[in-house]
């Protein structure tokens, strides 16, 4: 998907800051993606695709691709965050389905920080394999063990960190919406932009 995302770029004489700019991502980021070094959330994918002006499918699928989408074990995306936790991206990107499956692993007294309120309509469902997990929605937090399931609706800021001493492992099914602006082709940026 990286070598995809970088020759499109290539071909619309990009630079990285410019694609980065128009698709409203960090420059690290559209770099990591392009190296395969980082596992891009449906999010990302789609503002890149926005940002590169094509439909997110060109970037996940081949066109003989059409009823069955196959992610492999072996090319599901594990990123090693700072801090010490790992995240597998487990679910193919689809287009137009603003879903995914992650599993999760926070090593034992982990935070791995707050996540911004996503789009009206996002909605996350959490299962712990193992250990204890400390989920914070809003201002409320409840720990949650080996077994136990959560939903909340993913418009309010939401935390996750492992209080305990030792490891846990959780996964997230989010269905995350994102606003329906479209922002056209990819232009060059303009001096002063972000």
């Amino acid at each position: 998907m990286g070598r995809c995302i970088q020759g499109l770029r290539y071909d619309r004489g990009l630079t990285l800051q410019q694609l980065a700019d128009t698709a409203e991502v960090s420059v690290s980021m559209l770099s990591s993606v392009e190296r395969g070094q980082k596992a891009p959330t449906v999010v990302v994918l789609a503002r890149i695709a926005d940002g590169l002006g094509v439909p997110l499918a060109e970037l996940v699928t081949r066109p003989e691709d059409q009823r069955v989408i196959v992610r492999r074990a072996a090319d599901q995306d594990a990123v090693e965050e700072p801090g010490g936790w790992r995240r597998t991206i487990l679910t193919p990107v689809v287009p137009g389905v603003n879903f995914e499956w992650i599993r999760t692993t926070l090593p034992p007294g982990c935070d791995a920080g707050q996540f911004p309120a996503y789009a009206p309509g996002s909605h996350e469902f959490i299962a712990v394999e193992s250990g204890t997990l400390r989920l914070t929605v809003a201002d409320g937090a409840v720990d949650l063990g080996a077994g136990d399931s959560a939903y909340f609706a993913a418009d309010v800021t939401h935390a996750y960190a492992n209080p305990s001493d030792a490891p846990c492992t959780y996964h997230v099914a989010a269905l995350i919406m994102r606003p329906r602006t479209r922002r056209g082709p990819a232009r060059p940026a303009t001096p002063g932009g972000r």
